[in-house]
């Protein structure tokens, strides 16, 4: 039984892949590296967060290219069938899989993870080339070149080792070597197809893996449409499953993108609610969001204003150039921000970042109350009365817990736009979306509310909230009833309309309505 060539494991768990209840044929990727085999281009990079689909086309990869199994019938009904390549690399070439999140029994350093990987390689080249036995190598490359085959080598999770606490900075450095000793310039290499969640070091100089062309979240108009469900491709989920509607998994799962701008969602969420019937927090990765979290207490006066202008539902303009897999120190905006795009937290489209959905927004909402958040986080903890005041339509306190926080020194809160005023309402507000759905800018009726809270009970009601500035609360009332903002809620068997007015004078006012 080998251990990484032409081993039957990708097959295996490619055949339960495509025999779930719920698969999104991605095999149109085979085609594209296909196109790539044996030519200069053929090192590919591709890094996602975790759960976008990278291990499932890996398998699929694995099963296709290897001659150590016959697996035309896992493909034959595929899209890749149809095309003239199918059939010329179909089982006809030497793999080497290597899935480098897995470890040996009890590893404590990265010189036992790596001595367990390099035995491996060479335990499965000698027993299928005899011819090997009776030579010494210090060099895993010059075995693979005394065999006189070609390899394509898929290797998954290359960056999982990163994670590791045993981890040096001098480590992590021998890792790469490790890998361009392997791949760079070898002429055994037919492909190299790579997956992580971190982008290779190429962009600090001199990068040792400099022959990867790299695909992530923030460049790649290429293989992006094989990487999570696209929106038709969701929408045909839902005509066969009916246990979640379209909508509701829009809501949860949505706001990534493509280079070009269409839609994409969390796969593996939209596949666990529509098994389960249910839109829950299925993100269950929290080592990369702790350290995010971490990184953003550390600086926290960098990039506290964007969190709070992302968590109010706003799209924050920003440049990203990347983030390095060698260089993991988070030190400044553009690092951690672009950190956050790369896990996935954040989604990046025309030089935009925004929190994609509601599965990320609660992640988000738990960051806004650590210790680190300072002030905001005060604000944060008074929400729960804020929503408390409103629904009991105690004006004077709704209005005075809005002056309580615009006199705090918190500079990007002060009245000087519309935003700055969101910031502020959707801090008061912060605890509501334990019991609602908070929309600002909502399509309604005439135009577009400021915003709607939609209950996710139906003992509670529904709030429409429209703000004004230097006109009158009155004003913001009449503009709700006038513009049929309740269109959206009018199902609901009660409806508040809250109008909030702030003045010149530093003054607030606020009515509210009830509508039945």
């Amino acid at each position: 039984m080998m251990n990484y060539l032409n081993t039957n494991a990708p097959a295996i768990h490619f055949r339960r892949t495509i025999n779930s209840e719920i698969y999104i044929d991605k095999s149109m990727l085979i085609n594209k590296l296909n196109m790539l085999i044996g030519t200069g281009k053929c090192y590919v990079c591709v890094t996602r967060p975790r759960r976008f689909g990278k291990t499932i086309n890996a398998n699929m990869l694995g099963a296709y290219y290897t001659r150590g199994i016959q697996s035309e019938a896992l493909f034959s009904e595929l899209e890749i069938a149809k095309r003239e390549s199918y059939e010329k690399h179909l089982n006809q070439h030497n793999v080497i899989y290597i899935d480098f999140s897995r470890m040996p029994d009890f590893c404590e350093s990265y010189k036992e993870y790596i001595k367990n990987i390099i035995d491996m390689l060479k335990e499965d080249l000698l027993q299928s080339y005899p011819q090997l036995q009776n030579k010494k190598y210090s060099m895993l490359s010059k075995m693979f070149q005394d065999t006189g085959d070609s390899y394509i080598f898929i290797l998954d999770e290359w960056d999982s080792i990163f994670y590791k606490k045993f981890m040096t900075k001098d480590d992590k450095d021998s890792f790469l070597e490790f890998l361009k000793g392997l791949l760079k310039d070898q002429p055994y290499v037919e492909l190299a197809y790579m997956t992580g969640v971190l982008p290779i070091a190429k962009y600090s100089s001199g990068s040792e893996l400099n022959m990867f062309e790299e695909y992530n979240f923030m460049n790649d108009n290429v293989y992006d449409s094989y990487f999570g469900f696209q929106e038709e491709e969701v929408k045909g989920l839902c005509s066969k499953f009916h246990s979640v509607s379209y909508e509701e998994l829009k809501r949860w799962y949505d706001g990534y993108y493509t280079s070009d701008g269409r839609s994409l969602f969390n796969p593996r969420s939209v596949s666990n609610a529509l098994s389960n019937g249910l839109c829950r927090n299925y993100w269950t990765e929290t080592g990369p969001m702790n350290e995010v979290a971490d990184c953003i207490e550390h600086n926290v006066d960098e990039v506290r204003e964007d969190i709070v202008k992302l968590v109010s539902g706003m799209a924050v303009p920003v440049k990203l150039k990347g983030y390095s897999a060698s260089e993991q120190q988070l030190n400044n905006r553009d690092e951690i921000l672009s950190a956050m795009v790369v896990y996935g937290f954040l989604s990046y489209h025309d030089g935009l970042i925004k929190i994609p959905n509601h599965e990320l927004m609660e992640k988000f909402e738990d960051v806004m109350s650590r210790q680190s958040m300072g002030a905001v986080k005060d604000i944060v903890n008074q929400s729960r009365e804020m929503l408390s005041a409103t629904l009991h339509c105690d004006v004077k306190r709704v209005a005075q817990i809005l002056e309580e926080v615009h006199d705090r020194e918190i500079p990007f809160l002060k009245y000087h736009d519309e935003n700055a005023l969101s910031c502020v309402i959707t801090l008061c507000y912060l605890y509501a979306r334990e019991e609602y759905w908070v929309e600002r800018e909502y399509a309604s009726g005439k135009g577009y509310c400021d915003y709607i809270f939609i209950p996710k009970k139906t003992s509670n009601p529904a709030i429409i909230l429209e703000l004004k500035y230097n006109h009158s609360a009155e004003d913001a009332i009449q503009q709700i009833k006038d513009r049929n903002y309740i269109q959206k809620v009018k199902h609901c068997k009660e409806i508040l309309l809250v109008g909030i007015n702030y003045d010149e004078g530093k003054h607030h006012t606020c009515i509210i309505e009830k509508y039945k």
